[in-house]
């Protein structure tokens, strides 16, 4: 969760009134129709109902507010189920969550900081529905895609780490970017674990004056590698990662992924992470790199789309397609940009072809938004 620009906000609000659009009504035709309204405000957070059956639920979350809001399902243990970030000011979005019988917080948080007030609700009884057992093989295949990105990216920063150990400025800065690729191929589940997720991959510009002291992670030897030029005494930062990197590695087997929050929900999230990081350029903001944590975010979007697509295929062909040639169009600007195994430094981008990105971001997010609902029928 990281703080969001005026830019990024114009691209989020450009999404979510396209969704806004989509779901029509208000808020008592929501209710009437099955999904449960909430209502958010900079420091307010209403939900309509707080005794929900098992299963699928549509959250129909409208922001009163005057600030970005992001919308919260947290258990019992705090760790999130699920999450819908930058729901606009004045605009309405469906979330569709897949809720097991239990106890859970819905948090509204002004601003996106993770804090913010919550109601309790109660899940009762079993899922509708028997299981689709292609939902189930596609979450095993992609808990296998995140193992796999995870050691690859541990693989990667190892031989980064060694450069920044080596002193070697010039072979730090070219292992730099490929050492984040699978990182950012699979964001949202990295950032299940808050614990990790900061020490991580935190930006300076996301850090209050008192936790600057603390900084860690990537970003902390980027700034040193660009700005600085030398990462003499930064050895011990490089160790901490890949130290890091391992707890990650260590915590997967047993983590379960489920279809709709992990995969269609955590699609919808790296898109959230281009608009709101990478067409910016806030995500690197000294190596100006955006464009491979770009691609990144879309490949693991991508993959979750491939994984799940032959149900959706059958419950939404016209879905299917659309999101198969947004895709498309987002991978064809990318190729425009690219310089050798990488692509141009991104502040050499103009304003006229970074809005481009952001438009196909923003046309290939609304389909993407419908995933979830797709996936849960």
């Amino acid at each position: 969760m990281r703080p969001v620009s005026v830019l990024a906000l114009a691209g989020a609000a450009a999404v979510s009134m396209s969704l806004l659009t989509a779901c029509g009504g208000d808020g008592d035709e929501a209710g009437a129709s099955g999904a449960v309204p909430v209502t958010a405000t900079d420091d307010t957070c209403e939900v309509a109902k707080t005794d929900l059956p098992a299963g699928r639920t549509t959250f129909k979350v409208a922001n009163k507010g005057s600030k970005v809001n992001e919308f919260e399902v947290l258990k019992p243990d705090g760790k999130i189920l699920a999450e819908r970030e930058n729901i606009g000011p004045g605009t309405t979005v469906d979330f569709v969550v897949n809720l097991p019988a239990g106890r859970y917080k819905l948090l509204c948080s002004a601003g996106q900081t993770g804090k913010g007030p919550s109601e309790e609700v109660t899940v009762t009884g079993g899922s509708a529905g028997g299981a689709d057992a292609r939902l189930d093989k596609a979450a095993a295949d992609y808990k296998a895609f995140v193992i796999a990105q995870t050691d690859d990216t541990i693989a990667k920063t190892r031989k980064f780490v060694d450069a920044v150990k080596a002193g070697d400025v010039e072979k730090a800065k070219e292992l730099y970017a490929p050492s984040r690729v699978g990182w950012e191929t699979i964001e949202p589940v990295a950032e299940k674990f808050g614990d990790l997720d900061p020490k991580v991959d935190a930006r300076e510009a996301d850090l209050k004056p008192e936790e600057k002291k603390d900084w860690s992670g990537w970003h902390l030897l980027e700034k040193a590698l660009w700005k600085d030029g030398s990462v003499k005494g930064k050895e011990k930062y490089g160790d901490q990662l890949l130290k890091d990197l391992d707890t990650l590695k260590s915590r997967l087997p047993g983590l379960t992924l489920d279809p709709v929050n992990d995969m269609a929900g955590g699609a919808k999230e790296l898109l959230d992470e281009v608009a709101t990081g990478k067409v910016t350029g806030e995500e690197e903001a000294f190596s100006h790199t955006d464009l491979v944590d770009f691609k990144a975010n879309v490949d693991g979007a991508k993959k979750i789309h491939e994984l799940l697509k032959p149900v959706v295929q059958e419950r939404d062909a016209q879905l299917a397609k659309d999101l198969d040639d947004n895709f498309a169009a987002v991978e064809a600007l990318l190729k425009k940009h690219e310089k050798g195994d990488g692509y141009v430094s991104y502040d050499k981008v103009g304003e006229d072809e970074r809005k481009e990105l952001a438009d196909a971001v923003n046309a290939l997010g609304e389909p993407l938004s419908r995933l979830a609902a797709a996936v849960a029928k």
